[in-house]
């Protein structure tokens, strides 16, 4: 049996026996459920503790990617100009739809509350202090003092920060200096892949104690509101892909349903696979074959691409932080709507090509707008429903990826078979 089976299997398991046990009203029924709560609170550990080694090879690796191929002069430029404006933009439609829709709100206040309550011990008060503070405030809290203490503490802004300027400043050393030092920070990326499909071999049973537990406690009104968040999060990937991508491939004067067929075995891949890793190969062969993308920019786009241009799960990002403070009845303003853009953004380049790698970079947007001490709890919510949800951000990813590939070698004067 796949893997998504097992997790959808244990997701439905365990509503029917979560919602069956507070709809018995049986408090002994649901002290045994409650129980193996710690099962599910070991997998979210599992995953926390690969953010950190995770964020900083993976950005390591990147921007020491981006320094060699600036010397490539107007294809990198263009693409990555066009990485950082497509995510920005889809991070900015998961927000804009999860602040529309206000799928957390529409939880019954009662059983709201009831959730806040529940996570709200131990919520470190200089943490919910810090979404106070001024804009210009928290934009001086990004560079760190310590890097170090920044990763020792979870303060994960401020590490990306220290990681892109040390990154940068590794891809002008002289490649017998850069190259064991991109050697090394690609080992510990493989082994954080590595790490992170061991911890989701654990997820049909995390998600099967975390669902019951939760709705358990908080019944059918809980249930509704993860379906109401998946329908969104699926409507916001198909907005991106058919509605953004294809009018930049207009103003490129591409036709997109040619280019759809064209390049539809990538996507297919990303979707069935969940891993943008995997769908490379296929993607590098379409970009040849079918549209005709000369190896210049075709073997610069796309792998760079796959650990750069995160449209899908920028979006999911922004939706899903929304929807968790909703959940817990966060206040969110102007400020923290920038936040969650920029630290959704920053944090979908901070993944690796494999299944799950999203859910862990989520951390950082929750971190960044205060939710830290709540962020495993939010977690716990929605990771029965991530394995689902990551071949639709996945398969959006590898879609940009090609249209991207596509708009950089028309503006370099390429003719394409589309």
């Amino acid at each position: 049996m796949k893997l998504t089976t097992k997790i959808l299997l244990g997701l439905v398991l365990g509503a029917v026996v979560g919602v069956s046990v507070q709809a018995s009203g049986s408090e002994t029924a649901r002290n045994v459920v409650l129980a193996f709560e710690p099962l599910g609170n070991a997998f979210i550990r599992l995953i926390s503790m690969v953010v950190v080694p995770l964020v900083v090879a993976s950005l390591f690796v990147g921007t020491c990617a981006v320094g060699d191929i600036r010397r490539l002069g107007r294809i990198g430029s263009r693409s990555l100009l066009y990485f950082l404006v497509t995510t920005l933009i889809a991070s900015s439609i998961g927000l804009g739809i999860a602040a529309l829709v206000k799928p957390g709100a529409s939880i019954d206040p009662e059983v709201r509350d009831s959730i806040a309550a529940e996570y709200q011990e131990g919520v470190d008060e200089s943490a919910a202090a810090a979404v106070s503070v001024s804009l210009t405030e928290q934009l001086v809290e990004i560079i760190p003092r310590n890097p170090i203490g920044a990763a020792a503490d979870m303060n994960l802004l401020p590490l990306i920060f220290a990681t892109l300027v040390f990154g940068v400043a590794a891809s002008t050393l002289e490649p017998s200096q850069r190259e064991p030092l991109v050697a090394f920070f690609e080992g510990i990326n493989g082994a954080s892949g590595v790490v992170i499909h061991w911890v989701m071999k654990l997820a049909p049973y995390a998600v099967f104690v975390l669902i019951a537990g939760a709705l358990a406690r908080f019944g059918v009104e809980l249930l509704r509101a993860l379906l109401l968040y998946s329908l969104l999060i699926i409507v916001g990937e198909l907005t991106h892909s058919f509605g953004v991508l294809m009018l930049l491939l207009r103003f490129a004067r591409l036709k997109a349903l040619a280019f759809l067929k064209a390049v539809a075995d990538g996507p297919l891949m990303a979707f069935s696979t969940a891993s943008s890793n995997a769908a490379l190969p296929v993607s590098l062969e379409v970009a040849e074959r079918n549209l005709g993308i000369s190896k210049e920019v075709r073997s610069f786009v796309l792998p760079v691409g796959a650990t750069l241009n995160m449209n899908g799960s920028a979006l999911y990002k922004g939706l899903t932080v929304v929807f968790i403070a909703q959940v817990y009845g966060v206040p969110l303003g102007p400020m923290e709507y920038v936040t969650i853009i920029l630290a959704s953004t920053m944090a979908a380049v901070a993944g690796v090509g494999v299944p799950g790698s999203s859910l862990v970079t989520t951390l950082i947007v929750l971190g960044a707008i205060g939710m830290g001490p709540q962020a495993a709890a939010g977690i716990a919510l929605v990771v029965g429903l991530d394995r689902f949800l990551d071949m639709f951000r996945t398969g959006v990813n590898v879609l940009g990826d090609l249209t991207a590939a596509a708009v950089v070698a028309k503006a370099e004067g390429e003719q394409l078979g589309v």
